[in-house]
């Protein structure tokens, strides 16, 4: 069904490598840049101004809509046409998930799983933020996840990387959740005698590393997918050929303008990737707005959204 590109041996050293300098950055508390900046995260300052945001929205009346807003997970399909798609894949179909932070609300994940077994889908595909905090405890999050997985009937597997609220002991777990982590990583899912390759890497917002880009650094297939919690290596994907990339992290802004347009989107490649389809290089892109919530549990003008793709070939 899938088979990983290198041979066990030396994932396990490469994996072993990856997480000593995961946790150096996690503990050092400095965000890594693809530029090569390190800088302090600020990430208490913005829970702060959202307390103060909490009380106006409660204060306005506003805060129940956008906590029901939250609740609401809508499914959005669409169907892709790609000319090199190899023909055992016409109609493959991928379920995207992504920012579930699945502590966020009480009782999220039987919303999640009421949204998810009512789909049939070939691949599960999720691109990373499964808890709400950044740092701290994450034990609270397995069971809820395990849960999720057993209802993620995938034929051809449910395969996952981290985003930057993910701790990189999450991946001592991974035996346990039902889904296969792609750190920094590839497979070849094989389908009627044809393959198509599949790309994970870590999360490159908080935690770049020269072996994040490297990944993407992959042999020639008829078709190759990235999954990536940000769209900040989209350049370098399609400059190695890859057709689809599947990212989230912005929630779509989670709390916009009528127009759509977030307030805040925490990414600085361009506004076309806040969410929704894109283009770069011949490569198409998904942006998520994502199936949970940062932050605060609230969403205003902007659906949270579990995402059904149908691979077509021309």
């Amino acid at each position: 069904m899938y088979q990983f590109l290198e041979a066990e041996a030396v994932r396990k050293e490469k994996r072993l490598i990856w997480a000593v300098n995961r946790s150096v950055m996690e503990n050092i508390g400095l965000i890594h840049q693809q530029s090569g900046k390190k800088s302090k995260s600020h990430w208490n300052l913005f829970l702060w101004l959202l307390k103060i945001f909490a009380f106006l929205l409660k204060l306005t009346g506003h805060y129940r809509k956008g906590y029901g807003n939250a609740k609401t997970i809508s499914v959005n399909e669409f169907t892709l046409e790609y000319p090199n798609l190899p023909v055992a894949f016409d109609g493959f179909r991928i379920l995207h998930l992504s920012d579930l932070h699945i502590d966020s609300i009480p009782g999220f994940t039987a919303f999640l799983v009421d949204k998810v077994k009512a789909l049939e889908f070939d691949i599960c595909l999720l691109t990373g933020d499964y808890r709400r905090d950044i740092l701290g405890s994450f034990s609270h999050i397995l069971k809820p996840l395990r849960i999720l997985s057993k209802n993620i009937q995938a034929p051809y597997g449910t395969f996952a990387v981290l985003g930057n609220h993910d701790t990189y002991l999450m991946a001592q777990y991974e035996p346990d959740s039902g889904m296969q982590l792609l750190i920094n990583e590839s497979v070849e899912i094989s389908k009627d005698g044809q393959k198509i390759l599949i790309t994970g890497t870590d999360d490159p917002f908080n935690y770049y590393t020269d072996a994040t880009l490297l990944s993407l650094d992959t042999p020639a297939y008829d078709f190759k997918i990235a999954m990536v919690h940000t769209p900040e290596l989209a350049k370098a994907a399609a400059k190695n050929k890859y057709d689809l990339y599947l990212c989230g992290h912005t929630h779509g802004g989670q709390i916009c303008l009528k127009e759509g347009v977030p307030i805040i989107s925490h990414q600085f490649e361009g506004k076309q990737f806040n969410h929704g389809l894109w283009n770069i290089g011949g490569m198409v892109g998904y942006t998520s707005r994502g199936a949970g919530v940062s932050g605060l549990p609230v969403r205003f003008n902007c659906p949270a959204e579990v995402t059904m793709i149908t691979l077509k070939s021309l």
